[in-house]
């Protein structure tokens, strides 16, 4: 993976925007860290400040509470816990953030799924005194199982144990422990006091044993993106359009390259066929790369179709109507063997027959679990450790159309 530049002619030269996910459980801090994060990068606006120093103030408080910078819902003040997924925005001289605050509570699992699944990093806050905790392995498996690139241990409130260092030792440990049961490959851990500002935006002072980066220090650094030309192409189709008898076949480009003159496959019909165009906004285009929105015209009438995917090189998609994956399951309807749904996977929708739930008789909100489906039509699947867009799919109720389950595809060794 890289963060600079690659070899392509046309790509871009930089990937300068890093997505994280942040999650902690309940007190460990999570809001304040994200606010000190916000605070001491200079990425709050003054009115924002003001109106936090008016709040603390009201509540007695002689410094800002930072985490009402980021419990933006009334529940969630009031409460003083997360609850929703928020996005914030913001950027440093060295790059640009999106960070999805998501929330640590058991009953919101299915939020932080939603704010990790396009994550290139997850921050994972455990509280120095209590140290991992099942909430802990929870969110780790969470990371896990959406095969989140970077993962970061922020063990926060080391001022509350005298900042020492066996303290986090221990705590490391055992969270490694933990990781590799999961196959998480590798995380960074990282000492932190939100509510002092140790090692948030600046190094601390209180920690001379620890030579490692400060938390921003290491998300502006971390390496983010992956080389578009080594990823197998996939082109799901959008949209079909016909303009003067030629066939135009517009959807985006979610890994890999497609260029003039490649050969390549429309799945689930097998059908080959060889490109010799492509429009990238409007103009005519030699080379595409992910994840670009583009069309393409092929040299042949194929009869292709919303929801078919085109590939290139000899690396081709699974195609299979047995679709066994791991999932989180997002709706308060149970699900059980048996039950009939729609799968989304990309822009194709097919019927499918739920025919397993592993160890599980059923599977209610926020729940983790495995499944097996049987499609009534082929899809083209990717391992979703190896391709996440093709290998993610969503169950869909078909009475209603509402989100179920979410699903990341676990093919065959």
């Amino acid at each position: 993976m890289t963060s600079t530049t690659t070899a392509m002619v046309g790509a871009p030269t930089t990937i300068d925007t890093l997505r994280f996910a942040t999650a902690g459980s309940v007190d460990d801090g999570k809001s304040t860290l994200v606010g000190r994060l916000l605070h001491d990068s200079k990425s709050v606006l003054t009115d924002q400040l003001e109106a936090v120093e008016r709040a603390s103030a009201s509540r007695g408080q002689d410094t800002p509470d930072l985490a009402l910078l980021t419990d933006g819902l009334r529940a969630e003040r009031e409460q003083g816990i997360t609850i929703d997924v928020a996005y914030r925005y913001f950027a440093t001289a060295r790059r640009r953030f999106i960070l999805a605050d998501t929330p640590g509570h058991v009953q919101y699992t299915r939020n932080m799924v939603t704010g990790a699944s396009t994550a290139d990093l997850a921050v994972v806050l455990v509280d120095a005194r209590h140290g991992v905790i099942e909430q802990t392995r929870r969110h780790a498996a969470v990371a896990a199982l959406l095969r989140v690139p970077h993962v970061v241990l922020a063990v926060n409130k080391m001022d509350l144990v005298g900042y020492e260092a066996k303290d986090f030792d221990r705590i490391v440990e055992d969270f490694a422990g933990h990781a590799a049961e999961l196959g998480l490959p590798g995380f960074t851990p990282i000492p932190v006091s939100a509510l002092c500002g140790d090692n948030v935006v600046e190094r601390s002072a209180h920690m001379g044993w620890y030579e490692g980066p400060a938390l921003l220090e290491f998300l502006e650094t971390v390496p983010v993106g992956s080389d578009a030309g080594s990823a197998p192409a996939r082109f799901p189709v959008q949209y079909v359009i016909r303009h003067d008898e030629v066939r135009h076949y517009a959807g985006q480009l979610v890994s890999g390259t497609l260029r003039v003159g490649d050969r390549v496959t429309v799945h689930p019909s097998g059908e080959s066929s060889e490109i010799i165009g492509i429009d990238v906004l409007g103009r005519d285009s030699d080379l595409a790369y992910a994840p670009q929105s583009l069309t393409l015209r092929l040299a042949d009438q194929r009869d292709v179709s919303r929801g078919d995917m085109i590939t290139a090189g000899a690396d081709a998609p699974t195609l299979t109507q047995d679709v066994r994956g791991a999932v989180c399951h997002l709706s308060d309807r149970a699900l059980r063997v048996g039950d009939r749904v729609l799968v989304r996977h990309t822009t194709r929708t097919v019927k499918a027959v739920v025919k397993d739930l592993g160890d599980a008789a059923e599977l209610t909100a926020n729940d983790l679990g495995t499944i097996t489906l049987r499609t009534a039509e082929p899809l083209a699947l990717d391992d979703y450790a190896e391709v996440r867009r093709t290998g993610a799919f969503l169950l869909i109720d078909p009475a209603d159309g509402s989100t179920l389950t979410a699903g990341m595809v676990k093919l065959p060794a």
